[in-house]
């Protein structure tokens, strides 16, 4: 567990009106639990569980030494449900936790469908009379995405900025709202200048939205909790494509309906689905679990006792997320704390995360290049808009489905580097193949050939980017890594974006050696590199932390200025 300590004197935790106990003996001991796939679909459990029995995990705040290191700060916005005295069974936390995900979750899904929707819909438009509508050439479009994912860029640390001191229960429904009406606005795209700056406002919009998304989330969720919820969102994207390709194929009929073409209606329909989505956020979307009550919803979604169970087993999870910052130089925030200067710089300081950021700057470049192209790669080869629109649909489906199962993989060999690494490993045998092909190859063998490319389990995003919170060891460092590394992932979108070029069409064949060098180099030296130095980084730690006497490692927790991942007792996860 990654912890932030503060030197407080035992007697200021008796001022917050609660006291620290003594260990209980009826707290549960057993490991940390995630639920995975393999229980969720096939309800396979290692032991049955009493429904009735305490479900309460034991954590600091059952140690009287301990506990005043982490003792939530006074203006934190859950203080006056916190109570580590409270206890609860297994049939509570499970009703709980259903009545979270329908009321947060399900919002959170619908909120990144909508990203999704406006995201990709200007590849779908490309499939139509889109770049000769508005004189563009394939350098254009190239251009075009380059801007996108550079404004995407440069907005992801803004915007998480901006998430921490307004919260990003008000944000994120904003953001949505915003980039739906720059969406619906390209139905009166004129040319290159005005499809560029669309690009560029749309990408300065979206930017940032999934770290601020993880962060309002991990406001519900344990540790353990949340990444299978991940897990489900992700695959959910490949759903909305599913849904939005064939909304696609509806839509662009309509091609000529009042005298304009039929990608002009994609944009201005789509855009108001999601804008719809934001103006629903606005409503569904509480600050915290004890804030749900509101002028429009005066009973609020949880009872007092239910807030109880939200607020102490998050902390129990992980102290971290309320320490008091009175007592401490670096303490961690509330969920409406903004970052100081200070914070910012530690966090983009910490080389300990560089790795990282390195595999988030090349692991996604070998299958973004035949992705952003495939409805110009199936038009060129033969086929039609519509028949291009349906064809994009079998890969989607199959990604679902590497995904489910890599997913399973994951959670029996419990191994980050090479979990991650396995959308490189798929992708290379095809990019070959992809390479070998002759100059005039058969239209439905470059289909399959592209689609089991494009079937590619992508799970590495999601591993990656939690693998970075998880090893940043604060709130307050997440926010910020998790953005930073959500930036070196659009500095890969935009170098991925020239490889396939104008003067390389139809074929590509120097844009695709390209791909696989970059492959290798991602499956060779890259990960395996990554995975060894936070193995070398952990034994330098152990032979510090494991010779202190029980004396010293309290000293050490008392006095201690290291936050985070500085700290002798955090270990880094590979």
């Amino acid at each position: 567990m990654s912890v932030i300590s503060v030197s407080i004197d035992k007697n200021t935790v008796k001022d917050s009106g609660v006291s620290v106990h003594e260990v209980a003996a009826d707290l549960v001991d057993e490991e940390e639990h995630q639920l995975g796939f393999t229980e969720l679909f096939f309800r396979k459990r290692k032991h049955l569980i009493d429904p009735d029995a305490t479900a309460t995990k034991r954590s600091v705040f059952d140690d009287a030494v301990l506990a005043p290191h982490y003792w939530p700060k006074k203006n934190y916005e859950n203080i006056h449900r916190f109570d580590p005295s409270a206890r609860w069974t297994y049939r509570e936390e499970c009703a709980l936790m259903r009545k979270i995900d329908w009321k947060i979750m399900v919002m959170a899904a619908i909120g990144f469908a909508a990203l999704n929707l406006d995201r990709f819909n200007v590849n779908q438009a490309n499939s139509s009379t889109f770049l000769t509508d508005m004189n563009l050439t394939t350098d254009d479009f190239n251009l075009g995405n380059s801007i996108f994912r550079l404004t995407f860029l440069c907005a992801e640390l803004p915007s998480q900025l901006v998430s921490k001191r307004v919260g990003p229960d008000r944000w994120i429904p904003t953001q949505i709202c915003l980039w739906s009406l720059v969406s619906l606005s390209q139905f009166w795209l004129t040319g290159r200048t005005s499809f560029l700056a669309c690009r560029a406002l749309l990408g300065a919009l979206q930017g940032g939205f999934i770290p601020d998304l993880l962060l309002y989330l991990s406001y519900f969720y344990t540790k353990t909790e949340l990444p299978i919820r991940l897990a489900l969102l992700w695959m959910s994207t490949d759903l909305c494509n599913i849904v939005s390709s064939f909304l696609a194929f509806g839509i662009l009929h309509l091609d000529g309906a009042a005298g304009k073409a039929g990608w002009r209606w994609l944009f201005l329909i789509e855009g108001g689905i999601t804008l719809l989505i934001g103006v629903a956020a606005i409503f569904n979307m509480p600050a915290s679990p004890t804030q749900t009550k509101t002028w429009f919803r005066p009973n609020g979604w949880f009872t007092e006792r239910e807030e109880v169970i939200m607020v102490n087993r998050i902390l129990r999870d992980d102290p971290t997320k309320a320490i008091n910052l009175r007592y401490c130089l670096q303490g961690d925030m509330h969920n409406k704390e903004g970052l100081s200067l200070g914070r910012l710089w530690t966090a983009i300081c910490d080389y300990n995360l560089w790795p990282l950021y390195i595999l988030g700057l090349t692991f996604g470049i070998p299958d973004n290049p035949p992705l952003t192209y495939l409805t110009l790669l199936l038009r060129d080869i033969g086929f039609n808009t519509f028949q291009t629109n349906l064809l994009s649909i079998p890969y989607q489906a199959l990604g679902i489905v590497t995904m489910f199962l890599v997913t399973l993989l994951s959670e029996h060999i419990g191994e980050r580097t090479f979990v991650a690494m396995l959308e490189d490993l798929w992708t290379l045998p095809f990019l070959v193949a992809l390479y070998a092909l002759p100059s005039e190859p058969n239209q439905w063998v470059f289909f399959g050939i592209v689609t089991g490319l494009l079937s590619f389990p992508s799970v590495a995003y999601l591993h990656q980017l939690a693998w970075c919170s998880r090893n940043a060891g604060s709130v307050s460092g997440r926010t910020v890594n998790a953005s930073l590394y959500n930036m070196f992932l659009q500095a890969n979108s935009i170098i991925s974006s020239q490889i396939y070029v104008a003067s390389d069409a139809p074929r590509y064949e120097r844009g695709n050696r390209i791909l696989i060098v970059i492959c290798c180099i991602n499956i060779g030296v890259l990960y395996p590199g990554t995975k060894a130095y936070y193995i070398w980084r952990n034994r330098q730690r152990d032979k510090i932390w494991n010779v202190m006497t029980v004396e010293e490692r309290d000293h050490y927790l008392r006095t201690t200025m290291d936050v985070g991942n500085k700290r002798l007792d955090f270990r880094f996860a590979h």
